[in-house]
């Protein structure tokens, strides 16, 4: 369990507990920055030894994977070899104060300044630490056009350091949650696969077909039409955004706001009254896909259908097929990326029987709520994380217990 710290301290980093001490990064381990061998000498290349840098680490704690590998003879060129558990941070670039923890033995090229903590700091209680305090970090970078924090600045950055016992009680928990999150991104990346293997099947063979025939779109289920776009809906650019917008969704404001990307806010007018489609009309969404719900505003970087010709027509099943076809690589190039009413017409659409439209959006649209409740339940996580990590690791709350009631839930 958590409990409330009794006594507090002033520092130069805010207000500690009194058992706490600030230290800089110098004082509590070595630290070590990368090297890129040369990639001219194929010699370096290619070996046992991941190559860690900045796009290798992500939101996961450990460097599970890297794109690259060095050398027995590649390390010696970078000087030296970072064991397990070593902290890493990105000193350098779009991505300075990034944090990650080595899996495995490892190198990391310049950009990266690694920390192997001493006897008396847990490694993983200095990641969770730098996690927090990213934003002050990122202050030491000035003002450069190239954001860089120096070794020697690096340094001397400060954390808050507790007794290594309660160090490493603070990691457990942190560690406990972050797996838990990892389980989910694991269940949220099979799932996805999964998806797209269905729709893959499902929106080119159908259910259940012997007999197929070999039209312009490939090989289809006999049964099969094929239409033009124009033959399915129209479309119309929308409006611009309303002048009351909020950020969620209240009682007032209850009416989504449709752009290129999905939901940009809520709104107290509707502009439809229907469940339509929308497609990325501009820029970096355009060609993207989303449906709508029933009551909604879209704004003018956004095409939507007006009105449905066919009557055969499931809209789930034509939402699901535009996403599976990708119409980004239908995209007019004219200085930003454009997508006309007149591409997406010329498009050619495969139109099962309507009872089979519905089992094929049926069973995908099964997949998506699973999805869906695996996100939701990721950002719960999150919450969670985030809550703790303000508690522990600013020594609001105090640990008296190995994993706190939260976490168990």
């Amino acid at each position: 369990m958590l409990m409330k710290a009794k006594r507090y301290k002033d520092t130069e980093i805010g207000k500690i507990p009194e058992e706490w001490k600030v230290v800089k990064i110098k004082d509590i381990g070595k630290v070590l920055t990368g090297k890129t061998p040369s990639t001219s000498n194929s010699m370096y290349w290619n070996g046992n030894f991941p190559f860690i840098t900045p796009v290798d680490i992500k939101e996961a704690k450990y460097v599970y994977e890297t794109e690259r590998h060095v050398s027995p003879q590649g390390a010696q060129q970078i000087g030296h070899i970072l064991p397990k558990d070593t902290v890493l941070v990105v000193c350098i670039g779009s991505t300075i104060g990034k944090t990650g923890v080595t899996y495995t033995k490892s190198v990391t090229n310049q950009q990266i300044n690694a920390i192997i903590c001493n006897d008396k700091t847990n490694s993983h209680y200095v990641y969770y630490a730098l996690s927090f305090r990213t934003e002050f970090l990122k202050s030491f970078s000035g003002v450069a056009a190239v954001p860089i924090i120096k070794k020697s600045l690096f340094e001397h950055f400060s954390i808050p350091l507790p007794p290594l016992p309660e160090q490493k009680k603070i990691a457990e928990i942190l560690s406990t949650v972050d797996s838990a999150i990892e389980k989910v991104d694991e269940d949220i990346e099979k799932t996805q696969r999964l998806k797209k293997g269905l729709m893959q099947e499902l929106l080119t063979k159908g259910i259940g077909h012997k007999e197929f025939k070999n039209t312009e779109m490939g090989r289809i289920p006999r049964e099969w039409e094929i239409l033009n776009l124009s033959e399915v809906f129209r479309l119309a650019s929308g409006k611009s955004r309303p002048s009351e917008i909020s950020d969620i969704q209240t009682e007032k404001m209850l009416y989504p706001i449709y752009g290129g990307n999905g939901i940009l806010g809520y709104t107290n007018q509707s502009m439809i009254n229907k469940e339509t489609i929308v497609i990325g009309r501009v820029g970096e969404y355009c060609g993207s896909i989303h449906k709508t719900t029933k009551f909604s505003w879209i704004t003018d970087n956004a095409l939507y259908a007006t009105n449905v010709l066919n009557h055969n027509l499931n809209l789930d099943f034509l939402t699901y097929w535009l996403t599976f076809l990708n119409l980004n690589k239908f995209k007019k190039e004219s200085g930003q990326p454009l997508m006309t009413q007149t591409i997406v017409y010329s498009i050619k659409f495969p139109l099962p029987p309507l009872s089979e439209q519905k089992k094929i959006a049926e069973i995908l649209s099964t997949v998506d709520k699973r999805l869906e409740l695996l996100r939701k339940k990721k950002e719960k996580l999150e919450r969670v994380k985030k809550g703790l990590m303000n508690d522990l690791l600013s020594g609001k709350s105090r640990v008296t217990n190995l994993i706190s009631k939260e976490v168990k839930r």
